[in-house]
């Protein structure tokens, strides 16, 4: 079959011209824009475009388009949004002479340029829907044939190849930082924090030895310098590991609900981690740990008058084990049983297939041990 504009030949090297872009070092708008641009040269085509949908298929992520200038796009105003033909394109491929005579065809917005034919195709890669690659009016008022078909696919095979390479490298990068930011976070709270609070604690285990006014002032003045540190340290981590609540790591939730808890208590608990929590914890069951946190909290500032309280978390064979240990000043059974809160931190373990169990801690205290399968 003749071509008008482009021989056979010249048309199969720039079509793969076109899909050797993907190798290219373009970012994927400029990518796309080429596809495009090729896509209208190659089909003799006088429009062109291609819509790109977010991961959730929702919204316009990137519209891209050749043949409009900029006067005529600030005129027209606004994206299509996929209701008529551009919905259906989602999904097959549309080849059609007159694009108004089709049913689906819900006419042009004001200040549009007036188009006949067109062809357009799904952008996909491996079931995923990316969105859809498209073309109008070909040149000579002609349809658009079978051969112009398969090299729109072609390129479309391409567009989503770029777009689903260009996904992967993002989701690859945001991966490596979160875990450096985890990492590090962890190591601040793991390591340097604990450090800081076991000085502190022998500090504070040294100044009532200490009889002299000034050397008390200056011990207390350096205990005084630690808990700023710790402060600053710890505003780090939760900026380090909390991007916002609802999607936020289990390790950063509770961090923050400790540190809310230490101006009830006067003080901060030590927290240690241990194991997958933030890949492993779900939505829903991080908040019943943060609520049955909360409770045990609560129940300490009002009733242990405790000078140390100690929380872990760990993932252990296919459990979630919550402790929180103090050493105030005992546990009452008849008084716990009486409890609201003690009865909901049940409750919740018990509505989840695992058990919640609070005792007399060894030496002084309480001991609360809350857990649940994940």
């Amino acid at each position: 079959m003749p071509y008008h504009r482009i021989t056979d030949l010249n048309r199969l090297q720039a079509l793969l011209g076109a899909v050797l872009l993907i190798e290219s070092d373009l970012d994927l708008g400029a990518l796309l824009c080429r596809i495009v641009e090729e896509a209208v040269t190659l089909v003799d085509a006088e429009y062109g475009a291609i819509r790109v949908l977010d991961p959730h298929e929702r919204l316009v992520e990137q519209f891209i388009h050749v043949g409009m200038d900029q006067d005529q796009v600030e005129l027209i105003g606004h994206l299509p949004e996929g209701r008529g033909m551009l919905g259906l394109v989602m999904h097959e491929p549309i080849r059609l002479a007159d694009l108004a005579q089709h049913p689906a065809s819900v006419g042009f917005p004001a200040h549009h340029p007036q188009m006949k034919s067109f062809l357009g195709v799904p952008v996909r890669m491996r079931g995923a829907i990316y969105g859809n690659l498209y073309l109008t009016d070909k040149a000579g008022g002609e349809q658009f044939t079978d051969l112009d078909l398969d090299v729109v696919e072609t390129l479309a095979v391409a567009a989503g190849l770029a777009i689903a390479n260009a996904r992967l490298h993002a989701r690859v990068s945001e991966l490596s930082v979160a875990e450096d930011r985890d990492r590090i976070a962890r190591d601040l709270h793991d390591t340097v924090i604990q450090r800081l609070y076991g000085i502190g604690l022998s500090l504070q285990g040294t100044i009532r030895l200490v009889e002299d006014e000034r050397p008390r002032a200056r011990i207390q003045e350096s205990l005084d310098e630690l808990d700023t540190t710790i402060r600053q340290i710890r505003t780090s981590i939760f900026e380090l590991e909390a991007p916002g609540p609802p999607g936020q790591g289990l390790r950063a939730r509770v961090l923050s609900l400790v540190s809310e808890s230490g101006r009830g208590l006067e003080f901060e608990p030590e927290v240690r981690f241990a194991g997958a929590l933030d890949a492993t914890v779900t939505d829903g069951l991080a908040g019943e740990v943060l609520a049955v946190l909360r409770e045990a909290l609560a129940n300490i500032a009002r009733h242990a008058r405790a000078r140390r309280v100690e929380i872990e978390l760990v993932i252990e064979r296919g459990e979630l084990h919550v402790v929180v240990c103090d050493d105030g000043v005992g546990y009452d059974s008849e008084t716990a049983k009486a409890g609201k809160g003690v009865r909901s931190m049940s409750e919740r373990a018990e509505a989840l297939g695992g058990s919640s169990v609070i005792q007399p801690r060894a030496g002084a205290g309480t001991e609360v041990h809350w857990r649940v399968p994940v």
